[in-house]
Parts: structure tokens; sequence; C-alpha cells
């Protein structure tokens, strides 16, 4: 149930076209189906970036149990021809990856803590 925001001061034509599309990039990049993602965009016009209002943008991804050194490269790589389509600049631009771990992540009104891989094969 990874959970990914794409916030920037660049705004786009059609915000609910750019955040379907986002979560199909995101399901293929990261290898989970569509169903299972939480997709935001964010337009900020106050964003700042090295000191000017340029176009500039940041993205978070949330998930559970997926990153790693390797994994985050091959993930930084799809998200940024992915940004580079959006015509949003590289050198203006971060990506961050966060795993908050299984007992803190929530849904349905209880954590995901049960669902811990590691606790399992304890």
């Amino acid at each position: 149930m990874p959970h990914v925001i794409l916030t920037t001061n660049v705004p786009v034509p059609d915000e609910k076209a750019l955040v379907l599309q986002l979560g199909e990039v995101s399901s293929s990049i990261l290898g989970k189906p569509v169903q299972a993602f939480m997709i935001q965009y964010k337009y900020d016009p106050t964003m700042a970036f090295a000191g000017s209002f340029d176009p500039a943008w940041m993205l978070q991804i949330y998930a559970l149990g997926i990153f790693g050194e390797e994994a985050n490269e091959k993930f930084t790589k799809g998200y940024w021809e992915f940004a580079a389509s959006l015509g949003l600049p590289a050198d203006r631009g971060y990506i961050t990856f966060f795993d908050p771990g299984w007992d803190h992540w929530a849904a349905r009104g209880a954590t995901l803590a049960f669902r811990d891989p590691k606790k399992q094969q304890a």
C-alpha cells in the first residue's frame, strides 16, 4: 500500500489525469498493483528551491519493506524519467523514500504489525 506524493510549483492542466498517470507509473516502477496505491499531487506556488521559484519538485514515496540501496537506485531511475516526461527539471528536484515500519502504518482500524514478514518468521 504505497503512498506517493508529488509536490511541485508547476501547475498542470489536468491534476486528476496526472494522479492517475502517476499511479500507473508507480505501479510499474515499484512492482505493486495500482489498486494498492494512494497517490497525491500537490501544487505549491510557494515552493522555492536553491533560492528561487523556478520550476521545482519533490517526490515522497512511503512503502513497507521494499526499499534498499539497489531497489532505490532502480526506483529513482524510473521516477526521474517520469519527472522528465512532465518537463520537470532534473537539477531541481528530490525524491525521498520512507519505510515507517509495519507497526507505524495502519489501515481498517489496526496497525499492519500483524503483516510484518519478520514477525511472521519468528
